[in-house]
């Protein structure tokens, strides 16, 4: 039997033994198919190289290396050296399959370069290390690794590779363009694999690629590189967490738990802080898991707890940062300011001015941020905690705090525009803004939901931040500006949150409209989310307040809030008492929108007492006033109304054509909550009719775009559950 053969034969019975079939061995060691199968039948040659990634993904180490065809001696005219000057490979490496297979594949074409980018600290050189050392024996003429951190001129860069590669240091020119065309001479004919960790630029590497076909070229960089036109890019992100995991319990012992799960999320999945947190973890005996996440736990001393004497997350970090330009720089420390999870270029550009998004676009280059979209940004958590730190150190606080007034009075202004598209018609507080201040540009009621269900957990996290930093005015009227959208989109718990700070704010700022206002609103959103006792406590102190500053809007306003309450909880006749009176103020004022709401709200309790066909009469008179105000959201309740009236009243049909009326609204404007509620009133006719088929298509329907209507305050859900 034949050598090839010989080695082929074992490839096979190692396979077979472990299960694989020639179709997922190609997949582990990105070999063909077809090739795999001429060296298992002995009809092609395996190199080392292929003997090496087998042997790793079949766990026989040396067994197919010993085999190898003997191959006839090389004669070689320089210096017979084959240099191999690779870090040693971690024995911790976890995750990054994917990525691997990645950098393999872009290494397996003629000439292939690859880049591996990423954040400082995400495992870059790891990962370019494990990779070189799987592949080096498939170079005949060895590895040749450079940190170019450290050598960071191209020319001097070939000086140091031609003196590895045994060049005498005077016959390598002096002049730079010499010395490259010198240094690929030598290169020429030959195969190496070539490791540029750390690069700065393409200009940087680009000297250096090689000209020879047989070579490859494996890079590292905080930078993405893109102006290498020629090389197949690799961007590292975090690990997942359970990798991240793993990677702590090999580094530490520790078995996975929720502990340590707090721990690599408080690193943030970052492979070197959980190194360095490993570290100290084990520098500490008397520490266990748990209270290593307790400190890390303080996001004021995060980054600062990631140091373990040698290795720190800041260091890493600050070697990015300092290579920035000053616009760059400045630009981060001044985007910490923003406390959401993510930012678009329109809130950016307040901080930045013009120009903005170029620089957005660098500092992505560089990996000091993400961008989960399009048009959005965001942070990784440590380098926020870094950059504020920067921007502590280099922006005074009077700057800081004038910066962010201006980033509120955008989210202020634009809310309001959002609000006045969503919610036409509805009594607003005049808000005096300078002529200079910007608003995000909208057109539409569609541009405004589209614009608040991507932004609103950013606004939230601003109408915090205001408060906080006694910001009060603008904390309020933020808030004031959601409550809409809120009620649109069924958000209780951000509209109970933002409406909570809001009254501290007014408290503080001494505001008592303000107060009263943001009170009466915090009791809407109790009652929608079907809380109508604590809503009631609410009312109760915003008509006090009202009372005793002699506003007679926000008095009726805080009765007809209150009539809902009373209604909800069985008090009809009490409700229509104090709805009449708030309808007959708005009716004296001139105040259609509200007039119309309060009559709807009227009807919802007439249907309660019995008094079905008038309420479907008066529910039906508030509908053209709606269609005439442009007020979608409230036409669509009209003929839930209408429909809920209806149902009551025996009158199936009318009952059917108002609830599909309201479906085919309800889409229109954004109101899955009020969508559902029309198929849960369809539902309920067809169970009354007999048809529990038909019901349960259309409570399935409901359940689909808004499941758990609260029963407390849709009366078509409470009937489904009879």
């Amino acid at each position: 039997m034949s050598e090839r053969a010989k080695f082929g034969a074992e490839l096979r019975r190692l396979r077979a033994a472990s299960g694989l079939s020639l179709a997922d061995l190609e997949k582990r060691v990105h070999y063909s198919k077809g090739f795999l199968s001429k060296v298992e039948t002995g009809l092609a040659t395996p190199s080392a190289a292929l003997a090496a990634l087998c042997e790793e993904q079949l766990d026989a180490p040396g067994a197919l290396t010993a085999l190898l065809p003997g191959r006839p001696a090389r004669r070689r005219t320089r210096p017979d050296t084959r240099p191999s000057g690779l870090p040693p490979a971690t024995n911790t490496f976890v995750g990054r399959q994917a990525e691997l297979s990645r950098v393999r594949q872009a290494l397996s074409s003629e000439g292939g370069v690859c880049v591996i980018s990423g954040l400082g600290g995400i495992g870059k050189t790891e990962l370019a290390v494990r990779c070189a050392h799987r592949l080096e024996a498939g170079f005949a003429d060895g590895c040749l690794y450079v940190d170019l951190r450290v050598s960071d001129e191209p020319s001097v860069v070939q000086d140091r590779l031609l003196r590895m590669l045994g060049e005498p240091p005077e016959s390598i020119p002096a002049d730079p363009d010499d010395r490259t065309a010198y240094y690929r001479n030598r290169l020429g004919g030959r195969s190496f694999l070539l490791v540029f960790d750390n690069a700065g630029s393409a200009a940087q590497v680009r000297p250096l690629l090689p000209a020879e076909p047989k070579s490859r070229v494996l890079i590292t960089s905080r930078s993405r590189l893109a102006a290498l036109d020629e090389a197949a890019h690799v961007s590292l992100d975090v690990l997942s967490e359970p990798a991240a995991s793993e990677l702590f319990a090999s580094l530490t012992g520790v078995e996975p738990d929720e502990a340590v799960a707090g721990i690599v999320t408080r690193c943030g999945l970052l492979p070197l802080a959980i190194r360095i947190a490993a570290a100290r973890l084990r520098s500490h005996p008397a520490w266990d898991a748990a209270e290593l996440e307790r400190r890390l736990a303080r996001a004021q001393v995060r980054i600062a707890e990631l140091d373990d004497g040698e290795r720190s997350v800041s260091a890493a970090f600050d070697l990015s940062v300092q290579q920035l330009p000053h616009a760059e720089s400045r630009l981060l420390g001044l985007l910490t300011l923003l406390p959401g999870a993510d930012f678009d270029l329109d809130t950016a550009g307040v901080l930045g001015g013009r120009g903005t998004e170029r620089v957005l676009d660098r500092l992505h280059d560089v990996h000091l941020l993400t961008q989960p979209a399009i048009d959005r940004y965001a942070f990784h958590d440590l380098v926020r905690s870094h950059a504020g730190g920067h921007l502590f150190a280099t922006t005074s606080a009077a700057q800081q705090a004038t910066m962010f007034r201006h980033v509120m009075d955008f989210a202020v202004r634009s809310a309001e525009a959002a609000d006045r598209l969503i919610t036409p018609g509805r009594y607003r507080p005049e808000l005096a803004w300078p002529d200079d201040t910007p608003a995000k540009e909208l057109e539409t009621d569609d541009d405004a939901v589209n614009w608040l269900s991507a932004e609103w957990p950013n606004l939230v996290a601003l109408c915090q931040s205001a408060g906080e930093r006694g910001e009060f005015d603008r904390c309020w009227r933020l808030a004031y500006s959601l409550r809409g959208f809120f009620f649109l989109a069924k958000l209780w718990e951000p509209w109970i949150e933002t409406h909570e700070w809001a009254q501290s704010a007014a408290r503080a700022s001494g505001d008592r409209w303000a107060l009263a206002t943001s009170t009466a609103n915090l009791g809407v959103a109790l009652a929608d989310r079907g809380d109508p006792d604590a809503a009631s406590v609410r009312y109760e102190q915003a008509l006090s307040l009202y009372r005793e500053i002699g506003d007679g809007h926000g008095e009726s306003t805080a009765l007809a809030h209150q009539a809902w309450a009373d209604h909800y909880r069985g008090r009809h006749e009490e409700a229509l008492q104090n709805l009449r009176r708030a309808a007959a103020f708005y009716e004296q004022e001139g105040n259609e929108r509200n007039a119309a709401i309060t009559n709807r709200g009227i009807s919802l309790v007439l249907t309660s007492l019995g008094s079905a066909a008038e309420a479907a009469e008066l529910a039906a008179s508030t509908l053209p006033v709606f269609e005439e105000l442009v007020l979608n959201l409230d036409a669509v309740m009209a003929l839930n109304c209408m429909g809920w009236a209806y149902f009551h009243s025996g009158d199936y049909e009318r009952a059917t054509a108002a609830y599909d009326e309201a479906t085919a609204r309800a889409e229109r404007c954004s109101s899955t909550y009020e969508a559902a509620r029309a198929f849960t009133g369809l539902g309920n006719i067809a169970r009354a009719r007999g048809d529990k088929v038909e019901a349960t298509i259309w409570w399935a329907r409901a359940d689909e775009i808004h499941p758990a209507l609260p029963p407390a305050s849709v009366g078509e859900a409470r009937v489904r559950a009879t």
